[in-house]
């Protein structure tokens, strides 16, 4: 297989098991001067795995300013470098962008070789529909998280979210409050031997007893638009102004509860939020 000089190769690897891997990208990975790597621990598992025996350079979030320069000066003197990540299509939530941005302003050619990735894996056994949105790892901070996920709630597509398992009671006690009757799809160990999905409404699902370790890949499914009005988030701020002129916070609230299928604490949320804002 012939290779492209001065070229980046951005090379999809397993998610688990060490098996899906396409033919294609074990050939680029050996015809490869240099593996740039999310953590070359993780990496050699996979290459030892195949005999592929290269220089990797560790190229993450914390220094790919710094390697940058480096990089692209190893591209500029005819190598062949190859970009993967810990687990699947890199970029994707994975570090590389920068790489990429700066690859593309000097005009250097750029190959993908496609192959798993976690985010359509689980989308394609969760039962959805196919339209979805991929937004990744959100905020761990409350307000943030809760700003994200207010936007969130009015678009009638799945939406997919990478989640840290020690963190996933706190999750999913935020999707109880924003995504009232939808469904969800969580994902453990793809394509390992411990493989495990759940479904179940996000109204009913139970918080998890035991600590769960790794990633896990969740689905929000679509609104069910028989059941559930959509309501724009600018909708209901427009109606807390009007009834926060003459009523209290609380009566606010229930007024609002009245008229729109959405959970109370949200509510409440939004117009604490303007009351405060007008207080300031």
């Amino acid at each position: 297989m012939k290779l492209f000089v001065n070229s980046l190769y951005i090379v999809s690897t397993p998610i688990g098991n060490l098996e899906d891997i396409t033919l294609r990208a074990l050939e680029v990975l050996k015809n490869s001067d240099i593996i740039l790597c999310e953590d070359t621990r993780r990496s050699v598992k996979l290459l030892n795995h195949y005999n592929i025996k290269k220089k990797l350079i560790s190229y993450h979030k914390f220094n790919e300013k710094k390697e940058l320069e480096k990089i692209i000066r190893y591209i500029n003197e005819g190598k062949i470098l190859s970009l993967i990540s810990d687990a699947g299509t890199p970029i994707l939530s994975d570090p590389g962008l920068l790489l990429v941005q700066t690859c593309i302003e000097k005009e250097i050619k750029i190959v993908p070789i496609p192959g798993v990735s976690s985010i359509t894996t689980a989308m394609s056994v969760s039962g959805f529909k196919d339209q979805f949105l991929f937004w990744g790892f959100l905020p761990k901070t409350d307000n943030q998280l809760d700003k994200i996920l207010s936007s969130l709630t009015s678009l009638n597509f799945s939406i997919i979210f990478f989640i840290p398992a020690l963190k996933i009671n706190f999750y999913l006690r935020k999707f109880k409050m924003f995504f009232e009757g939808r469904k969800i799809f969580i994902a453990k160990e793809i394509t390992k031997m411990h493989e495990s999905f759940l479904r179940e409404n996000v109204d009913k699902i139970n918080l998890f007893k035991t600590s769960l370790k790794g990633e896990l890949t969740v689905v929000i499914s679509e609104k069910d638009i028989k059941k559930d009005k959509v309501i724009d988030h600018n909708e209901i701020q427009i109606m807390a102004k009007r009834y926060l002129k003459k009523l209290s916070l609380k009566d606010t609230v229930e007024k609002i509860f009245e008229k729109v299928k959405m959970n109370k604490k949200m509510i409440y949320k939004i117009c604490l939020d303007i009351k405060n804002k007008w207080l300031e």
